[in-house]
């Protein structure tokens, strides 16, 4: 009986253990979210543009197709943003002074953000276009 009880307390530890290290572990994300918010200036346009997305879709009744599309595409450009964000912090902090190798780094970073959001503007367009102008033409041509 004293085996079994002694097993019950180590499995209570280890689950708190293992919902402890979860938590911290979203906390640490959001850490991340919250200082890419601050610093840096993009993230604040990804985010004004995934707002007025948002507003868009809402307007249009989208189907759960295409949210999933908008969504997972919106994603991408803030993965991208992010990915560039730590990259940068990791050369700066590996090579303080210039070099031609950190700048390639920084700037492949910079490029994987420019493919991802201009796949984001294709998507938006293709996605949003059709029935948008489909309600804007019956909103001022009636």
């Amino acid at each position: 009986m004293a085996h079994f009880a002694s097993f019950a307390v180590k499995k209570r530890v280890a689950m708190k253990s293992f919902f402890s290290s979860r938590i911290a572990s979203f906390r640490y994300a959001f850490h991340g979210w919250h200082y890419a918010l601050r610093t840096q200036k993009n993230v604040w346009i990804h985010s004004a543009i995934a707002i007025a997305v948002l507003i868009v879709g809402l307007w249009l009744g989208l189907p759960a197709r295409d949210w999933a599309v908008l969504v997972l595409t919106t994603a991408m450009v803030f993965t991208a943003e992010f990915l560039n964000t730590s990259i940068e912090a990791v050369v700066d902090l590996a090579s303080p002074e210039i070099h031609p190798l950190a700048k390639i780094g920084k700037d492949v970073g910079a490029a994987a953000v420019l493919v991802a959001a201009l796949a984001a503007i294709l998507v938006g367009l293709l996605i949003l276009g059709p029935p948008l102008w489909a309600k804007l033409t019956l909103l001022f041509f009636r």
